[in-house]
């Protein structure tokens, strides 16, 4: 089966891109929108729209594939490669990344992938992350259609994983909306909940962290009230740096505070994301790891999470050797190509970290679906309802295509107990 022809469409994605400097130089809400001048290179307001671009690959049968290209919501910031506009981009996909399409035979997702991943504009500069995200979804829905067979089968077969015929943690984000939509989590019964959205001293983690601990304790409470005895999920609350700038990234201050919250989320177990921003890979690499021993030190179970400045896979490598953090966040459009995600998954478990397939509330439906098929194949210990911060839609779109996909694996485990060099378990 070959590629014959490429295509480009325009698209908008589940969020917003957000100026991430702006908002922590105090940029405020008005309405759904923020007031003030944006910071980051690109921006043209604080808040603007998501945009993303589907790449279809025309086969040979006449069956389209389809991947999108799309950028986190905090694009241009902590590293991350700049804004990802439709009109700027679908000129290069289809004058660059198209003739390098055509004509190719479908025979190896990874292989043809990690070819992509390589290629060079002609000024010798890798493409944008979001070109590489979109064209790697796209070759790997082409090689499944090709073969007959899901898209996490293919990626079982090509690394050689177990088929593991059990659900993912889906980690539901509520956005801004923290209370009503932790309420709807809880009731949807998400394995992982809030997210949270703490991006903001004053506002949101308070200049002591004490508007974060009494939220900590409401979730405890709610998760008791509406969920019942039986369910147990993980808190996990992302900081965006913000109990380094309140407690002036001292560790023992800030492992003091992480006690806390500790207290006030008992039994239910903890994770805070991006505790502090360093300013460099380097620095947040040493503080992580410093600030994982001061909890350690004190007994605190904590599990600190990496994110800013970890982003590409060579830097989750970093950060995972390093062993700075006791979960890595594997955002799915910054690594460029999903086989990168892959190898992060596979790597991180391999040695001792945890793996969380993330991504942002800014994709599409399609990354999502994407997804799914990653964590079903590289078994990470979460991975994001994505897109969108409305609980709802991103919840069911990713529960939904695991469910799915999972129905029709067990469906095909009944009629065989080795398929394509998979090993049905």
């Amino acid at each position: 089966m070959k590629i014959v022809d490429v295509l480009a469409s325009p698209g908008l994605t589940g969020f917003y891109f957000d100026d991430q400097n702006a908002i922590k130089a105090g940029a405020k809400h008005d309405g759904f929108a923020y007031v003030g001048e944006p910071l980051t290179p690109g921006f043209r307001a604080v808040r603007q729209r998501g945009e993303s671009i589907s790449i279809l690959l025309v086969l040979e049968d006449g069956q389209v594939a389809v991947g999108d290209c799309a950028a986190v919501q905090y694009s241009g910031a902590g590293g991350r490669d700049p804004l990802f506009l439709a009109e700027d981009f679908i000129p290069v996909i289809l004058g660059e990344m198209a003739p390098r399409l055509i004509g190719r035979e479908l025979t190896s997702f990874r292989t043809l992938a990690e070819e992509l991943e390589e290629a060079k504009h002609p000024n010798g500069e890798r493409y944008h992350t979001a070109i590489r995200y979109g064209v790697s979804q796209a070759i790997l829905d082409a090689v499944a259609k090709a073969q007959k067979l899901t898209m996490t089968e293919v990626i079982c077969k090509e690394y050689q994983l177990p088929l593991i015929l059990q659900p993912v943690p889906i980690f539901t984000q509520t956005g801004d909306d923290r209370y009503e939509n932790a309420d709807k989590a809880i009731i949807k019964r998400a394995g992982v909940l809030p997210h949270g959205l703490i991006n903001n001293v004053e506002t949101k983690l308070g200049r002591n962290g004490e508007l974060l601990l009494e939220y900590v304790a409401w979730l405890n409470q709610r998760v008791r009230m509406l969920g019942g005895e039986d369910y147990r999920p993980v808190l996990h609350i992302d900081v965006y740096g913000t109990i380094g700038q309140a407690f002036a990234d001292d560790n023992e201050r800030m492992a003091e505070y992480l006690a806390k919250l500790e207290q006030a989320a008992a039994p239910l177990r903890l994770r805070i994301e991006g505790p502090m921003d360093a300013g460099s890979k380097d620095g947040q690499i040493a503080r992580l790891k410093a600030l994982k021993q001061a909890l350690r030190n004190r007994g605190v179970k904590v599990e600190v999470v990496a994110d800013e400045w970890c982003n590409t896979y060579e830097d989750i490598v970093e950060f995972v050797d390093a062993q700075a953090a006791d979960m890595v966040q594997i955002k799915t459009p910054d690594l460029g190509g999903i086989q990168n995600t892959i190898k992060a998954v596979l790597y991180a478990k391999q040695h001792g970290v945890g793996a969380y397939v993330g991504g942002s509330c800014n994709e599409t439906d399609g990354g999502g679906r994407t997804a799914v098929h990653v964590s079903l194949a590289a078994r990470p210990d979460q991975m994001l309802a994505k897109p969108g911060m409305g609980v709802d839609e991103p919840y069911m779109i990713v529960h939904n295509e695991m469910n799915r996909t999972l129905e029709i694996l067990r469906y095909k485990a009944k009629r065989q107990t080795h398929a394509q060099g998979a090993f049905w378990s």
